[in-house]
């Protein structure tokens, strides 16, 4: 392949390329001319084999005709999508009176609703919504909380353990203790998240969702907490309801306790939330002197809250995917 007439082989495949009538033919051609055995591609490998003397004017020769071919190539692509494009205009038509098909639409499981009602309330109060691992160490999970390993208040918590040191949560009190050790003070947090029990009672699910409150100040009381979750409750089931506190304990709070709803005659009151003023040893765990900062918690199930607002009987509903009852919401 020496003696290659230049001229011929631009005006060649020139002309070839301005036939073509459709994309699929011209891209065969692209590849005739340009491909890895394409003419073009064939050329260049014989610039060695010409005479020393015309090597360069023979490669500058065969890069312009390239160039050239490659320019006719994109004008006549974009000339047939032009032209396939109008003649779809023309021949297609859309008949505006079928029906449509809509695909069903997914919801926000009622879990996640609550979630971020409850996180919206205390996000206009000035809390800030916080997350931690939901695999945690015993210290994290229970010692950081003043609660040693012969607490009796470890039995409360079936716990499933992945090995001696470490185990899933079995409550989100945990990133209360990451916080207060890598945040500056004062503290106001929400914790939402899932936390998991080895409970074998059938009413209740090894796997469910609470929220933590936390606030550390040098001013916190624990009339602020009957106040903040007092609004709260009047706010999630509505200004009518009472509410009430009373004593309780928790190993990580001093004083402690429960908050009561007013519900109906045949069950006047409903448990609904645990709360306390942080303990000392809390927030000698974490570095805080508790003769300068104070601090209250809180921790509520979500569950709980998404039932009795929405009238849920069985905890197991919100698990089993049925979309009959997901739809409702």
């Amino acid at each position: 392949m020496l003696d290659i007439n230049l001229d011929t082989l631009q005006s060649d495949h020139l002309l070839a390329i301005n036939n073509a009538q459709s994309l699929e033919s011209l891209e065969k051609l692209k590849l005739t001319i340009l491909g890895k055995k394409g003419v073009l591609t064939d050329a260049l490998k014989t610039i060695g084999q010409q005479p020393k003397a015309k090597r360069s004017e023979f490669g500058q020769s065969i890069n312009a005709i390239k160039a050239t071919v490659l320019d006719a190539l994109e004008k006549k692509t974009e000339h047939l999508r032009n032209k396939a494009m109008q003649h779809q205009v023309k021949t297609e038509r859309v008949d505006v009176t079928q029906p449509v098909n809509t695909d069903p639409c997914g919801h926000i499981h009622p879990i996640t609703q609550t979630t971020r009602s409850i996180c919206d309330f205390f996000a206009r109060h000035g809390y800030s919504v916080k997350q931690g691992p939901e695999i945690e160490t015993d210290f994290y999970n229970f010692k950081a909380l003043n609660i040693p390993d012969d607490h009796p208040a470890r039995d409360m918590h079936d716990t499933f353990y992945l090995d001696p040191n470490h185990l899933l949560r079995t409550h989100t009190s945990p990133v209360q203790i990451h916080v207060m050790e890598t945040h500056a003070l004062p503290i106001q947090i929400i914790v939402p998240g899932r936390v998991y029990r080895c409970d074998s009672d059938s009413s209740h699910s090894a796997v469910f969702h609470q929220i933590e409150g936390l606030l550390v100040s040098k001013t916190a009381t624990f009339s602020e907490l009957k106040s903040t979750l007092t609004h709260f409750l009047k706010d999630m089931f509505g200004s009518d309801k009472q509410v009430r506190f009373r004593p309780s304990y928790f190993p990580f709070t001093e004083p402690s306790a429960e908050v009561d709803v007013e519900w109906t005659d045949s069950q006047p009151w409903l448990e609904i939330l645990g709360c306390g003023m942080v303990h000392p040893n809390v927030l000698k765990a974490v570095n805080i002197d508790p003769t300068v900062y104070k601090g209250f918690a809180f921790g509520l199930g979500v569950e709980r809250i998404a039932m009795l607002n929405y009238g849920i009987p069985s905890i197991k509903l919100f698990y089993e995917n049925d979309q009959r009852f997901l739809n409702q919401f």
